[in-house]
């Protein structure tokens, strides 16, 4: 972030809030090379230091390894190694790294942090109030996992929010499955032919349920709406419909 972003943010009437430090510099910090890792991690917290100076407060990550063939339990190992310091620095600067649940590409889905079983023991290796989560149901629903429940496990780590949904498409998982791509068939864009992601309302997320457990958590944070749905890609005009129909959907759920 820079102080031109923020000056065309506050043009515009936006506020700045969150921010992330480039995916090259987070993938380097769980490199094998020890000192690409140190050098990615100096630059990662510089980053924060300047980003909190204009205002930033929320920094998105998403914990894709270099190599991403990487098993998800030497990462594991690095993220132990390679964020305390760096999550002790961005407490400091009044700034919560918050984690972007993408799994990541096929056919290795390489990102940590993503799902219970990870986030478990990540929040018990690593206790910082400083590493929050992005909740975002979508890639939940694709994975398998219930997202409601999920929310009800992490309410008190959740950072910020994606409204971004997913549908499952069951003829689609009779025929490839949950987790391979068509080899012959046709992918869907923004999914991988299984499932699809949507805007809110078109997909498998219950926004009443979601609304209520955030409430319940005290969450007061933004809902953003992130466009990721093919159908309203391609133009302005398909994204402001794309937009203002999951403006309707969610304002039925969140005041």
């Amino acid at each position: 972030m820079t102080e031109e972003m923020k000056q065309d943010a506050e043009a515009a009437g936006l506020a700045v809030g969150t921010f992330d430090v480039g995916h090259v510099q987070v993938a380097r910090m769980f490199s094998r090379d020890e000192a690409k890792r140190a050098e990615a991690a100096e630059n990662v917290r510089s980053a924060i230091r300047k980003a909190a100076a204009l205002g930033g407060s929320l920094c998105f990550m998403c914990l894709k390894p270099e190599d991403p063939a990487m098993p998800r339990h030497e990462s594991f190992e690095l993220f132990k190694e390679m964020f305390p310091p760096l999550l002790d620095e961005a407490e400091r600067e009044g700034v919560a790294v918050v984690l972007e649940g993408w799994p990541g590409n096929a056919p290795y889905y390489p990102t940590i942090g993503c799902t219970p079983e990870m986030l478990r023991k990540m929040f018990e290796a690593v206790p910082s109030p400083a590493l929050r989560l992005n909740y975002d149901p979508s890639h939940l629903i694709r994975l398998g996992i219930d997202h409601a429940r999920f929310l009800r496990e992490f309410a008190g780590r959740i950072g910020h929010v994606h409204a971004k949904d997913c549908a499952v498409i069951p003829e689609n998982v009779y025929l490839y499955g949950r987790h391979q791509p068509p080899a012959f068939g046709h992918s869907i864009k923004s999914g991988e032919g299984p499932w699809r992601y949507t805007i809110p309302g078109e997909g498998e997320a219950d926004w009443g349920k979601i609304a209520f457990e955030l409430e319940l958590a005290g969450y007061r944070g933004a809902v953003t709406i992130e466009l990721e749905d093919h159908r309203y890609q391609g133009s302005v005009e398909a994204h402001r419909r794309g937009l203002l129909k999951a403006l309707n959907h969610l304002s039925r759920y969140f005041a």
